[in-house]
């Protein structure tokens, strides 16, 4: 299912929310298009190829594909990065740390010369007419991860952080409660599981803080429209303990037990 996020008549941003198909984990895909070029953010794996290449095609053709941006190097972000390679002249963007892993998802040669490393501090972008920001949020989950700002529909697109498990359509709207979005979509359990520290949480909430942000929108689950409920988000976040923070020595004791056999 494909909706329009941002639709200014030169400019789109277009969510597929419902690709998944079987026991994976429900993830959403993205596609910016400006002036017909397009770039697909987090575009997935094996699950959702056939069925992203089908609904994009109502939007921009996949030959005007010019990026394929990858915020971390998952499998539901990019494992997928071989059939792109194969039927677009597409660039594929991904952080300098996970360059050289990419090609572990593709045939031999197909990265040669399709590889753009993002440098630690993040990027600017051109599409079309636009200039996109490529901003970092490293550790969050993972070292080398990015996301990508869009200044003309103001919308962050902020992979894992915001994430949550949620499944059907409700997946890809905006959250309207807060604090039940909180206490029933597992976010919280989420968060302090792969986000690394608060020290992070609170260095990227400081920056996106000054980005004008009108709507960020994660990979899994719901996002969050409005300044008033970004701002809801970014208070939550920046207070959250989580990953190391969490830690202590029971969690490095010698209990291990047998796996048991079928």
């Amino acid at each position: 299912m494909a909706q329009v996020l941002y639709d200014d008549g030169n400019h789109k941003c277009i969510a597929f929310t419902e690709l998944v198909q079987g026991d994976g984990i429900q993830s959403n895909q993205f596609a910016i298009i400006d002036q017909g070029e397009g770039i697909l953010l987090d575009p997935g794996g094996n699950l959702t190829y056939k069925h992203l290449l089908a609904e994009m095609a109502a939007y921009f053709l996949p030959s005007r594909t010019r990026y394929i941006f990858a915020s971390h190097q998952d499998p539901d972000i990019v494992a997928s990065a071989n059939g792109w390679l194969l039927i677009t002249d597409a660039k594929i963007i991904i952080a300098e740390e996970w360059a050289r892993f990419l090609p572990h998802f593709c045939v031999r040669g197909a990265t040669d010369g399709r590889l753009i490393s993002i440098p630690p501090p993040g990027m600017l972008l051109n599409l079309g007419g636009c200039e996109l920001r490529i901003v970092p949020a490293h550790y969050l989950h993972t070292v080398g991860f990015f996301q990508i700002y869009d200044p003309i529909s103001k919308i962050l697109f902020s992979g894992d952080i915001g994430a949550s498990l949620m499944d059907g359509k409700e997946a890809g709207l905006p959250v309207r409660d807060f604090e039940r979005h909180l206490r029933d979509s597992h976010m919280e359990g989420f968060h302090r599981r792969y986000m690394s520290n608060n020290k992070v949480c609170r260095l990227w909430a400081q920056m996106v803080r000054r980005l004008d942000v009108e709507w960020l929108v994660p990979q899994h689950g719901g996002s969050y429209q409005g300044k008033e409920m970004v701002g809801r988000f970014l208070d939550w976040f920046e207070r959250l303990e989580c990953g190391t923070d969490l830690l202590g020595s029971q969690d490095y004791e010698l209990r291990q037990q047998h796996l048991p056999l079928p």
